[in-house]
């Protein structure tokens, strides 16, 4: 009998798999089961999976490669401000940054990473404001099947891991769903995945661009299979011995509840470190709320981080000039379930212009009493706090380090405060009832 190796490494380690040794062992004869070892290097390699989407006429944001701070200026001039840069040696978003101008490229490059020829930063078009999105799929190398598409409550920019999510999606149009689910059955069988695959996506500008192929189990399998009631790892594990998809009878069901996935962050150990989200991963664990509607999921998974939301009191809103507009709505919300709104100048002074009620608060370098002040008198009860770029968020750090030291629910997205509002609305006068797993399972179809 041949001797069978599974490759069981995370997407972190798998470049620091030695080629050779994945050479000696298929030269010993050792047959390593599920998908190949050349379609996982296929998908780490930016070129190649280039290729591939578009032989399959799939969009992809553009890109480059720059070994240098001259290349990456001309890169930056071809696919124009903002950009999503990143060290090609590292994986999992480890160094990477949102750059928003030629100052903060060349603030990157000559501080932040070690840029030669044997190791170039990789440049891809930021798409502003766009929805991320991912499907898991099981394949056999010749179709595959995409149990659900889940869509991430922070815009992209936030690390896949660090932001929430939901399954079924909530805002994404059901044509860009399905276009999600073919592009992920084509990119499947092209690279012949046997097993499972994750796959990453951008919708921006009403047009779904990938981000990445991961021909592997992700950290978002076992969310998946809890909330679509079906048992991705055991069916991927059939597969990988043999078995088709054909044979499995697998169907696609009407999800009737909602299921909300929250990272767990470490903060409140690190009380001096800046809680603000980017595209480095800073989670180090996750939770699933099911619910039958979203906003009683959401609730349900910041209580499970031991970050329950609060049914009354007070919001300090202060925001960026770009998330003032998306802010409106939330604020409005929170008044009407009867919150106090504070703001800081800017955004008091648009809220106001904007019709909604709100009181002025003072930064700590305006005065007292400040934002600091109400904080340690407990008269704030959920900060939302949004910083942009490595600037802003050295001016307002202590304002969300403040949330960690005394315990008080923070946001830093404008989308994850309407999800609040959301949540804290669908809990109002609402009793705890707990319904197991087993119920949400039997009412698919």
């Amino acid at each position: 009998m041949k001797p069978i190796a599974v490759c069981m490494v995370s997407p972190e380690q798998w470049g620091d798999v030695n080629p050779l040794s994945r050479t000696m062992l298929e030269e010993a004869g050792v047959k390593i089961i599920g998908t190949s070892t050349d379609a996982i290097d296929l998908a780490e390699d930016r070129d190649l999976f280039r290729a591939m989407m578009e032989k399959l006429r799939i969009p992809m944001a553009q890109s480059g490669m720059a070994s240098d701070l001259d290349q990456a200026l001309k890169i930056a001039w071809r696919i124009c401000y903002p950009l999503m840069v990143r060290p090609s040696y590292v994986l999992g978003g480890r160094g990477m940054e949102v750059v928003h101008d030629e100052d903060m490229l060349r603030e990157y490059l000559t501080a932040a990473v070690e840029v030669t020829p044997e190791r170039p930063i990789l440049i891809d078009k930021f798409l502003v404001n766009a929805i991320e999105a991912e499907a898991d799929a099981i394949a056999d190398g010749v179709d595959a099947f995409v149990p659900a598409v889940m869509e991430h409550i922070e815009l992209a920019g936030i690390h896949s891991g660090d932001s929430a999510c939901v399954i079924p999606p909530v805002s994404i149009p059901q044509k860009h769903i399905d276009t999600i689910c073919q592009y992920t059955r084509k990119i499947a069988i092209e690279m012949k995945v046997v097993g499972l695959m994750n796959m990453q996506y951008a919708i921006a500008e009403d047009t779904v661009y990938v981000l990445e192929a991961n021909p592997r189990a992700s950290r978002t399998v076992p969310l998946v299979s809890k909330v679509c009631g079906i048992s991705m790892a055991r069916i991927a594990t059939q597969i990988m011995l043999g078995k088709k998809l054909a044979d499995l009878n697998l169907r696609h069901r009407h999800i009737p509840h909602f299921g909300v996935k929250e990272a767990v962050f470490p903060f409140n150990m690190f009380q001096e470190v800046d809680p603000v989200l980017g595209p480095e991963m800073r989670s180090t664990g996750e939770v699933l709320g099911l619910a039958d509607s979203f906003g009683l999921a959401y609730s349900k998974a910041q209580e499970a981080t031991q970050q329950p939301l609060p049914s009354e009191g007070t919001v300090l809103i202060t925001v960026t000039e770009a998330d003032k507009a998306a802010i409106v709505d939330t604020a409005r919300a929170f008044s009407k379930l009867g919150f106090n709104i504070i703001a800081t100048k800017g955004t008091y002074n648009y809220l106001i212009e904007k019709g909604v009620k709100a009181q002025q608060i003072l930064k700590l370098h305006e005065g007292r009493p400040n934002i600091i002040d109400s904080i340690k008198n407990n008269a704030i009860q959920l900060i939302v706090n949004t910083p942009i770029g490595r600037r802003s968020q050295n001016d307002d750090s202590y304002i969300r380090k403040a949330a960690i030291k005394y315990k008080i629910p923070y946001i830093t997205t404008a989308t994850a405060a309407a999800a609040t509002a959301k949540g804290i609305a669908a809990r109002a006068g609402r009793q705890n009832v707990v319904k197991s797993l087993q119920s949400y399972h039997a009412d698919l179809v």
